[in-house]
């Protein structure tokens, strides 16, 4: 969806990538929004500067961009997820993501029987 700057609209919780006025990439993910200013609060997950990871900063929407919600497919997938749910202190992803590794292993001793 767009809005009439031709921005993606952002949501509370969507995860977004962009890049500071100095240049550093920055991942993270939406903890508040004010749609009027076009101003997102992002909690860096990650980024070329270390010393801000976990910090929440304020950017403009228009230097953000939307990341795709992705499809788990692998158990390394889950694995790195887990511990990115456990970084950014989600318990209720860390459990359905436990859940889904929990799964995969009970998977797998079946077929080994």
């Amino acid at each position: 969806m767009l809005n009439n700057n031709h921005f993606p609209i952002l949501e509370i919780g969507d995860w977004v990538k962009g890049n500071l006025h100095s240049g550093e990439l920055i991942i993270g993910y939406v903890e508040s929004l004010s749609n009027l200013e076009g101003v997102a609060k992002v909690t860096i997950v990650t980024s070329d500067n270390k010393d801000i990871n976990g910090r929440t900063i304020a950017l403009l929407t228009n230097q953000l961009k939307r990341l795709p919600a992705g499809n788990v497919t692998n158990k390394e997938q889950i694995l790195f997820l887990i511990d990115l749910a456990l970084s950014t202190g989600d318990e209720e992803w860390f459990n359905e993501l436990s859940a889904k590794l929990h799964s995969i292993n009970q998977l797998v001793k079946e077929v080994n029987a």
